[in-house]
């Protein structure tokens, strides 16, 4: 079914709870998933709210700036932050947020992971301890990698791992060089949510733009099931939906 320029596709009893948007572009993608963000916080305005960085949900975040959403009730957590990287760090993922969110919209809740945390299995602790107190999370946002990885969980990670330090493959270093200037300034290492804890949200929307994102989305809809493409946990959850632009969904045609 085509409207204003998207098709809603139909996935078949194979992918229950899965549901995909396509649209044309990423500004089209931007605009859909501010819909929905919107569309929570209208029904539940003190939602929990789990929220991704990188250049996918930028769109995402400026139509929410534009349409002055309201997020004094709801809580946010951040999927993962580098390690160890101060805050102050102009790529920190606490910078990216308090950039694109934290100041504009002015939330006056959220939580992230500490990337200068002294004791960091302490601090992934913490970070669980702090979803679960405030209720879970009831829409997680989710980026996807070149890898099928989401959050900072790459491939063979297992679908129950929980919040918790991990080492970044070449593959994703590769890919977030561009905001560090070179290869050897990006860290290492990185605090994540875990798969299980992503899959514990009540919903979740997966945002997938450009060709470079072609593959791990259609592993995600036709591959197996599988930790060597962690996205395809997505498949296990009772209630996903996928905007994705005609570049990420040119595999599916």
């Amino acid at each position: 079914m085509e409207t204003d320029g998207s098709k809603d596709a139909g996935l078949g009893s194979s992918v229950q709870g899965l549901h995909l948007t396509v649209v044309k572009h990423n500004e089209d993608m931007s605009q859909a998933a501010a819909e929905r963000v919107l569309a929570q916080l209208a029904q539940r305005p003190d939602s929990v709210l789990g929220l991704a960085t990188g250049g996918t949900p930028v769109g995402l975040y400026r139509q929410l700036q534009e349409r002055k959403a309201d997020l004094s009730k709801a809580a946010l957590f951040n999927l993962d932050e580098y390690y160890p990287l101060p805050r102050r760090h102009p790529q920190s993922f606490f910078q990216f947020m308090k950039g694109h969110v934290y100041d504009p919209l002015m939330p006056l809740s959220y939580d992230i992971p500490n990337g200068e945390a002294e004791d960091v299995e302490r601090e992934c602790t913490r970070y669980e301890t702090a979803i679960r107190s405030a209720g879970g999370i009831d829409l997680q946002v989710l980026g996807v990698g070149r890898n099928g990885h989401i959050g900072f969980n790459e491939p063979g990670t297992p679908f129950t791992s929980r919040t918790r330090i991990v080492a970044l493959k070449r593959e994703t270093m590769e890919d977030n060089a561009r905001f560090f200037g070179d290869i050897g300034l990006v860290p290492k290492r990185a605090i994540t949510m875990g798969i299980g804890t992503i899959l514990e949200a009540r919903s979740i929307l997966l945002l997938a733009s450009g060709a470079a994102k072609a593959e791990a989305l259609y592993q995600l809809l036709k591959g197996d099931v599988s930790p060597d493409v962690p996205v395809t946990a997505l498949r296990l959850h009772p209630s996903v939906h996928v905007i994705a632009d005609e570049q990420a969904a040119s595999l599916l045609e």
